[in-house]
């Protein structure tokens, strides 16, 4: 299973680039750092953030606060993190968000 993200700034109308994401495996309390990367000028990482996960529960966390804070705009969110469940039998998922300075919403991609 692969998964891969993109980020929308809905405040300003265009891709988020230069946010830090990482990714997590939860096991309960346990939260297991598996890779991060940084979103690109059109708001989406070089490659998948996984490649060969397995079904579990899993955690996206995007450092809301640093980004906004470069470009001057106060931000309600520090970290924005995302907790969703891969099932077996998919072989990709993708998690974008939306972002704004207070707010932000998520959903299934395709």
């Amino acid at each position: 299973m692969t998964l891969s993200t993109h980020v929308l700034d809905i405040a300003r109308g265009r891709p988020a680039a230069g946010i830090a994401i990482t990714l997590y495996a939860l096991d309960g309390d346990a939260r297991t750092p598996l890779g991060s990367a940084r979103t690109n000028a059109d708001g989406r990482t070089d490659t998948p953030l996984g490649v060969d996960l397995v079904a579990g529960i899993y955690e996206l966390v995007f450092a809301a606060g640093p980004y906004f804070a470069e470009l001057g705009v106060a931000a309600f969110y520090a970290d924005v993190p995302i907790r969703f469940t891969l099932a077996a039998g998919a072989d990709k998922y993708h998690v974008p968000l939306l972002l704004a300075p207070w707010g932000y919403s998520t959903y299934r991609g395709s």
